[in-house]
């Protein structure tokens, strides 16, 4: 009897505190969801409640709880939510992994064999992606395991998939790297910048010409397009390291701990 109280007292501070920092967010829509008659999933959440010992009463005070726990802490918000879209995250990536980090022959920087991968989903018109180039050259400098797979996402512009095409040309002569840093060296892609980005890197014209125009070029990119649909990703530049995806030109310090945090697994 005199151990009661205590044992309900910390269920409800104990349970509050779940739903709060892990799935406040979450828990807020299930209560109107269940206040509508919406959920669907009533039968199995009482039924969970009932073989915990928790009763209709005892679990208004829980949702009592909750409720004042993020009206009085709003900032644990954000970060439920933070949580919930890395999860998804981790959850989208795992089954991708393997066509994610399996590069088009060629298309990559930094280290081909390296231990750490980093995809990125790039376009040569994409202003952004060119500020990440100085960022991208400084990773890869300061990490020798470091290899980045570059997924051609040419979604900005008409001419960025002439450059697209272009590039995967470069990477089956080898010159990829050198291609890469040409053209979003020089003008915005168009017929003369992307022919002036082959030069520069010592592409074959006549060869690439013909390469860029087979059916397995046009595949890749429709398989990048794919990838960053299944990805959520509608955007670049867009990284994928470990269990991470990270949008836009962020500071290389926000990349550098997420290739430190999968070097670590």
């Amino acid at each position: 009897m005199t151990d009661t109280p205590p044992r309900r007292i910390g269920l409800f501070a104990a349970t509050a505190i779940l739903f709060a920092v892990a799935g406040a967010g979450g828990g807020w829509w299930y209560a109107n969801q269940r206040a509508t008659g919406t959920t669907g999933e009533d039968a199995q959440l009482e039924a969970s409640l009932a073989s915990a010992g928790i009763s209709g009463k005892e679990r208004a005070a829980i949702e009592s709880l909750v409720r004042n726990y993020i009206l009085e802490n709003p900032e644990v918000l954000p970060e439920a939510m933070d949580r919930l879209q890395a999860r998804e995250a981790q959850a989208r990536i795992g089954p991708m992994r393997g066509a994610l980090e399996t590069p088009f022959p060629g298309a990559v920087l930094g280290n081909p064999t390296g231990k750490v991968t980093l995809v990125e989903f790039t376009d040569f018109a994409c202003g952004y992606c060119r500020q990440s180039v100085k960022a991208l050259e400084t990773l890869v400098a300061q990490n020798p395991d470091l290899r980045v797979v570059v997924r051609e996402l040419p979604i900005i512009a008409p001419e960025s998939a002439p450059a697209a095409r272009m590039a995967l040309a470069a990477a089956a002569q080898g010159k990829y790297p050198a291609f890469h840093k040409a053209m979003f060296s020089g003008a915005r892609p168009s017929d003369t910048s992307i022919a002036a980005a082959a030069s520069a890197a010592g592409v074959d014209m006549a060869s690439a010409t013909t390469f860029a125009a087979r059916p397995d070029v046009e595949n890749e990119l429709k398989r990048n397009l794919e990838l960053a649909r299944q990805l959520g990703i509608n955007g670049t530049p867009a990284w994928i390291i470990g269990g991470r995806i990270i949008s836009g030109a962020v500071p290389p310090e926000e990349l550098q701990s997420a290739i430190d945090q999968a070097r670590k697994g």
